[in-house]
């Protein structure tokens, strides 16, 4: 006689972006990235060793010297770095990645190399399936829906704006307040993002120094002890309060 064991049906887990989009790496008078260093040694308590991509190549350094850098810092909380440019495979490196780390530079650079290397789409698979990512600066730049509010020169031409899209929305990081003590009489970053949604739709989000968003699922929270500042077209820019979901921008 024979006995059929029915097979038990596998469910796939279901993945959930998991991101942390800081405004900057480095706060005044402090060491690179130490002020996140808390908010890292969690949200890449599953992570052995950080994959990270130095494309943006802040002030023409090396891509070792600023895996370096990176490396250092990371050793803190005892996680290895290893930069992309050591990998043959670029693509099979993302996909592998047990936790991505994109630095800051220009984002043109950045978004240059990422074309060139045809790993936008792929890096953007990678982390909405799961895989933690930490962006800053530049590298936070290209989680928004483009990169057109970015604060950098247009040093290169990249082939394409568009950029990951892992938040319904634009980001401004470094985010300035005007200066009323000043005797400047320049554009202000206000001026800029109102000049972007003169041709532009797309909410943006101007993160001050110190500020990040912890991206889990569908929840996009505000952190940090400053509040960001929201601009949409044709409406007047709103102050946002830490610890706020702002999932609701789009």
């Amino acid at each position: 006689m024979q006995y059929f064991i029915p097979l038990r049906k596998i469910i796939p887990r279901k993945q959930m972006k998991n991101i942390i989009i800081a405004s900057t790496s480095t706060l005044h008078g402090g060491d690179y990235l130490d002020y996140l260093l808390p908010e890292l040694k969690v949200h890449f308590k599953d992570c052995k060793t950080i994959l990270f991509i130095p494309f943006a190549r802040p002030g023409g350094i090396s891509y070792e010297e600023y895996t370096s850098k990176v490396a250092l810092a990371f050793g803190k909380i005892d996680k290895n770095v290893k930069g992309i440019h050591e990998f043959e495979d670029v693509t099979k490196a993302i996909t592998n990645a047990e936790g991505i780390f994109t630095g800051g530079g220009n984002t043109f650079l950045l978004v240059s190399q990422l074309y060139k290397n045809n790993i936008m789409k792929v890096l953007a698979d990678a982390v909405k399936g799961g895989i933690p990512y930490l962006g800053t600066s530049a590298g936070s730049n290209i989680c928004g829906l483009t990169m057109q509010t970015t604060n950098d020169m247009p040093i290169i031409y990249p082939p394409s704006f568009q950029t990951l899209g892992l938040i319904p929305f634009n980001l401004n990081p470094h985010y300035l307040d005007p200066d009323l003590e000043s005797k400047h009489m320049g554009e202000t970053r206000e001026t800029r993002i109102n000049e972007f949604h003169s041709f532009n739709n797309a909410p943006v989000l101007g993160l001050r120094e110190g500020s990040w968003l912890d991206v889990k699922g569908d929840a996009i929270v505000l952190k940090g002890d400053l509040t960001a500042r929201l601009f949409r077209k044709n409406l007047l820019p709103i102050e946002i309060d830490s610890e706020t979901n702002v999932n609701y921008i789009k």
